[in-house]
């Protein structure tokens, strides 16, 4: 198995990892609530009309950990969001 395969399936197992959290409460870097919902590979907010892709995270946790979304600005889109996904202990178990 190559390094590049066990990324993917640590992402992938991640992944399912966050549709199971779809609809409960998440918060911002600057504390703004927010709940999600997920279609196939892409991700809605409910503070957004724009919709955030499943390798928008895979390259952000590629990355982590991330300190700030100030880390991911110009990486991906919706940097704020995918951030507190990311380091959410629920997500994150703590890891980074």
């Amino acid at each position: 198995m190559y390094l590049g395969d066990r990324m993917n399936d640590e992402f992938n197992i991640l992944w399912r990892k966050i549709s199971s959290f779809e609809g409960e409460d998440f918060k911002t870097w600057r504390e703004m609530l927010f709940t999600y919902r997920i279609e196939g590979d892409v991700m809605r907010t409910s503070r957004t009309k724009f919709n955030l892709s499943k390798s928008d995270f895979q390259i952000a946790y590629e990355m982590v950990p991330i300190k700030d979304p100030s880390e991911l600005k110009g990486k991906v889109r919706g940097a704020s969001y995918i951030w507190a996904i990311l380091n959410d202990p629920r997500i994150s178990g703590g890891k980074w």
